[in-house]
């Protein structure tokens, strides 16, 4: 029998089908700090706060690829002083929080278009996955600066650059060869994706990767998502039937 505990609380997780690879749209911040009278920024810290806690969760329970959704390409509309402080907290956040990640076992990864970052972020980057390279226990990827449609095009431009090279020809084009070219072809693709905050949409989030990942939304705001929602969004996740487009073993049978 597995037990896990948390807060004077236990679970038994005999037999507990936990995804492999998990992503994790960290949405509410900003309705979490206004329904305290707090400025958005309170928000974002506290919700950079719950991050830590999660990686240690999944850590719990043996996931071994946790992407989450920082920072997207469409986040810059935001206005220009809550972006610098988002800047300035991711920074912050990975200088105070690299040495328990170390303890943790979990290697740093990010994926999106970094070249558009600031300068002390992009720093931080090469610092974050350079020193956690070794790490085994499990993955965070981290999405900055994150969309898509602009990873699928940027995919689809390195394939035509090798076509009117002459590499290839436009018909020797495959899914697998796209997926080959996404960000970070070596991570799984996602088997669950879990959504706080009650909106479901995908936000522009590994469209290409969650073709057949499973969705599980939570009315609860990201700075409140705890133990207790995780797993129950891996219990429910146990049980449902992933078929990828053909029959469930019950109607193959029927």
């Amino acid at each position: 029998m597995a037990i896990l505990s948390n807060k004077n609380k236990t679970y038994d997780t005999t037999g507990l089908k936990v995804p492999v690879s998990l992503a994790v749209i960290m949405d509410g911040n900003g309705r979490w700090a206004k329904k305290r009278l707090l400025p958005r920024s309170a928000g974002h810290r506290a919700g950079a706060e719950n991050l830590k806690e999660l990686c240690r969760n999944c850590g719990r329970y043996g996931v071994k690829y946790l992407t989450v959704y920082a920072f997207s390409t469409e986040n810059w509309s935001r206005p220009e002083d809550e972006v610098h402080q988002l800047m300035e907290l991711f920074v912050e956040f990975f200088e105070k929080y690299d040495p328990e990640l170390e303890q943790e076992g979990i290697r740093v990864r990010f994926t999106g278009d970094i070249s558009a970052l600031p300068e002390k972020v992009r720093k931080t980057i090469a610092e974050g996955e350079e020193r956690s390279k070794n790490r085994q226990k499990m993955q965070l990827i981290v999405a900055m600066n994150y969309g898509g449609r602009r990873e699928i095009e940027n995919a689809a431009r390195k394939l035509a650059s090798k076509v009117k090279a002459g590499e290839i020809e436009p018909e020797d084009i495959t899914e697998q060869m796209l997926s080959e070219n996404m960000y970070l072809p070596d991570v799984p693709d996602p088997e669950l994706i879990i959504r706080p905050s009650g909106e479901m949409r995908l936000s522009n989030f590994l469209l290409w990767e969650s073709a057949y990942a499973e969705f599980w939304v939570s009315e609860t705001l990201w700075p409140d998502f705890g133990y207790d929602d995780l797993t129950q969004a891996f219990k429910d996740y146990a049980g449902r039937d992933r078929r990828f487009g053909g029959l469930s073993s019950k109607e193959a049978k029927s």
